[in-house]
């Protein structure tokens, strides 16, 4: 009973980055990221703890308005950790020229159990197509 309750503890983690991302809140996206959780964007420097992420996601939401839904491919916990593979889809909009494209990528990300909770310890995307 413990897995389902993990895995849907993660389903609802996933569901809050991706309401964090279309909301372009650094807030609400860095009490989802462990204490000394990563992000690893493509083509850009990988932001490694809480001031690095802010700074990140600040730098990316100035960019960048995204719309997007993630779709769970496949989730598998292990004790306090855990890795989610997704997909998403969506449009982006470019703020300096206020050009929207399609958005597409693959996601991996990792989870850990931090105060009984769970975040993301490790998060890569890279593009589809």
């Amino acid at each position: 009973m413990e897995q389902a309750t993990d895995t849907e503890a993660i389903e609802q983690l996933l569901r809050a980055y991706e309401n964090a991302l279309n909301a372009s809140s650094t807030k609400d996206v860095l009490p989802l990221y462990a204490s000394d959780g990563q992000f690893l964007p493509t083509g850009a420097p990988s932001a490694v703890g809480q001031e690095q992420i802010a700074t990140s996601y600040g730098n990316v939401f100035k960019t960048i308005q995204l719309h997007v839904r993630f779709y769970i491919e496949e989730i598998v916990v292990s004790g306090s950790l855990a890795f989610a593979r997704t997909r998403s889809e969506g449009t982006t909009l470019t703020r300096s020229n206020n050009v929207t494209s399609a958005e597409e990528n693959r996601e991996l990300f990792v989870f850990q159990k931090e105060d009984d909770r769970w975040r993301i310890s490790r998060y890569m995307f890279n593009k589809s197509k």
